[in-house]
């Protein structure tokens, strides 16, 4: 399997090209603000035809590029239900300060020409590669991850799955829920229910910062290691 990772942006959102090998069919995760200049680079070196753009949530960090990577190359887009409304209308889920940042420019969002929508525990198989998606609310409403075999088929007998986060896990913390559609008992609930059951070795490409692994963060991260105590989660957060 092939994956090329790349920040982009001002929010420096993680947006992923994947795919079997060169010269195949793709899926894009996550394409926010600047990224479709980055998916177009890695299109064309590894000659690939994106055709599918998979959202893990409706930020704007995360979505900014979804319609213009989808247009461009006639992909579907995939979303859950509860953040759909975003896609034409990201104000809705936007905290003060990215509100202010992009006052005064003049942009406008609508939804892709082939918008589907995701279900929990859905299994999609798009490009030869299949995902696993998990609705995990608790950053948004529509908050979901994306789970996908690796392991000996890829060279790497040691993962067993890559599960792209969004922002819902991070290397050492989780995703914000103070903003519109957060929901912080629902974050552990997703975290409890979709996170702590997977095996130490699913490796986690997240939304924002470096990858990571289940086991680290299981060993590591104080909110996880807080629900495994039964605690209280930390306060301090990351992301939009």
């Amino acid at each position: 399997m092939f994956i090329a990772g790349f920040p982009a942006g001002p929010w420096g959102t993680n947006c992923y090209v994947v795919s079997t090998g060169p010269g195949n069919e793709c899926v894009v995760v996550d394409p926010g603000k600047d990224a479709a200049a980055g998916v177009d680079q890695v299109v064309r070196e590894h000659r690939l035809k994106p055709v599918a753009v998979l959202v893990t949530h409706g930020h704007v960090d995360h979505m900014w590029c979804v319609a213009p990577v989808a247009g461009s190359y006639d992909a579907t887009a995939w979303i859950h239900p509860r953040d759909r409304h975003l896609l034409a209308d990201p104000m809705a889920g936007m905290s003060r300060e990215t509100s202010q940042m992009l006052l005064g420019g003049k942009y406008e969002w609508a939804e892709p020409d082939d918008v589907r929508e995701l279900s929990d525990l859905q299994t999609l198989e798009i490009a030869g590669i299949s995902f696993v998606v998990d609705h995990t609310p608790g950053h948004t409403e529509g908050s979901v991850t994306f789970r996908t075999p690796y392991g000996a088929a890829a060279g790497q007998p040691d993962v067993s799955e890559v599960m792209f986060s969004g922002d819902l896990l991070f290397a050492g913390s989780i995703g914000r829920t103070d903003l519109p559609g957060g929901d912080h008992p629902k974050m552990l609930r997703s975290l409890t229910e979709k996170v702590l059951p997977l095996p130490d070795d699913v490796v986690v490409l997240p939304g924002h910062g470096e990858q990571t692994s289940i086991g680290r963060e299981r060993a590591t991260n104080p909110y996880l290691r807080d629900l495994l105590d039964e605690g209280a989660a930390p306060a301090v957060t990351r992301g939009l």
